[in-house]
């Protein structure tokens, strides 16, 4: 994740003309012309960086040391994380069986 101060000098020498692609290798030219949308429409408190919202793992990670409940917790938040993974992984599963039927209906 880029700071807020290398994306500002990026988005400055794209506005005085540089070309994005002088950060191929680096940066994806659609993720600095967002950064420039971002700059233009809300200055460089558009550029400051986003914590994600709604980890709840976070409150327990950073701890040395938790309590017999916020272990629970913890463990709790850890089995939802992949039940949720385990479900997307079934979706998934269901999609590509219906798309294999649906081809061999075709054969």
């Amino acid at each position: 994740m880029r700071s807020k101060e290398e994306k500002l000098a990026i988005v400055k020498e794209v506005l005085t003309g540089k070309s994005i692609r002088a950060w191929e290798p680096d940066i994806r030219h659609e993720r600095v012309w967002d950064w420039v949308k971002k700059y233009q429409a809300e200055g460089e408190a558009g550029l400051e960086p986003k914590k994600k919202p709604g980890n709840p793992l976070s409150r327990y990670e950073r701890r040395k040391e938790l309590t017999y409940t916020e272990q629970l917790q913890y463990q709790i938040e850890l089995l939802k994380r992949e039940l949720a993974e385990k479900e997307a992984e079934v979706a998934r599963l269901k999609q590509r069986n219906a798309r294999k039927e649906g081809d061999a209906r075709r054969k």
